[in-house]
């Protein structure tokens, strides 16, 4: 899904942890939403969802113990390149934007913006003209609705459930999120009728590292392989979703 939108306020740090620090310490410090189901969500009072069991697969693979930790997404990135963790794990699009300020690993998945909705409302992007429009903030969807002139409004959330319940509610007419998470949600709220409407651009998401910490980007992206070679990550994907949803060009 999603890219930070206020990257003039992502300063570089001076210093993240390196590869060889985090060989020593043995430990892979990971961080996540946390609210993002199926990707990564609270299962009771266990952190788990696709890319927690994506990141803790590679996390082996490195021959480290992963840390898990949580915080909103929109500051994400700022703390990747703080130190207050080495690895971001949170659906972040690529854009040429964020690669200025953080480091990308290959893609771990391709995505898309859908449109959810409820009976009558906008399934299309033209459908949107007029209507109060949701999302969560700091994404690549914000961007490209605020550049739709015929929207009436568009909201903003912290977090994805306060939109869907904004929706539910009748407070607003869509919400824009990215179509795995809400193939999924559509179905879990089955008794609330939301309507899945349709996929309106495709995109690239991927982990990432703080800007100039290339060694552990590369790693990361030979963990990466590994797994998706191997079929671990086909396992853990149709686990989740029913499909593997590896990019595959």
């Amino acid at each position: 899904m999603r890219v930070l939108f206020l990257l003039t306020f992502i300063s570089v740090a001076a210093y993240s942890a390196t590869w060889t620090e985090i060989q020593k310490t043995k430990t892979l410090r990971l961080a996540t939403e946390g609210v993002f189901p199926p990707f990564n969500y609270y299962k009771g009072s266990e952190l788990t969802g696709f890319e927690v069991e994506l990141g803790n697969v590679i996390a082996r693979h490195l021959d480290t113990k992963p840390q898990w930790k949580v915080q909103l997404f929109e500051s994400l990135l700022i703390g990747v390149n703080e130190n207050h963790y080495d690895l971001v794990v949170a659906s972040f699009a690529i854009t040429p934007e964020r690669s200025k300020a953080v480091e990308f690993s290959n893609p771990h998945y391709c995505g898309g913006a859908v449109i959810i909705t409820k009976p009558g409302g906008p399934q299309k992007a033209k459908d949107l003209a007029g209507k109060v429009v949701a999302t969560q903030v700091g994404t690549t969807y914000f961007n490209f609705l605020k550049k739709l002139p015929s929207i009436k409004e568009v909201r903003t959330f912290s977090k994805e459930p306060d939109s869907l319940l904004a929706l539910i509610q009748g407070r607003i007419d869509a919400v824009v999120t990215e179509r795995f998470a809400a193939e999924k949600q559509v179905i879990a709220r089955a008794h609330d009728k939301l309507i899945l409407g349709e996929t309106i651009y495709r995109e690239r998401l991927a982990m990432a590292v703080a800007k100039g910490n290339l060694e552990l980007r590369d790693r990361l992206n030979g963990a990466l392989q590994t797994v998706l070679s191997n079929g671990t990550y086909q396992q853990i994907s149709e686990k989740y979703f029913g499909q593997d949803i590896r990019c595959r060009n």
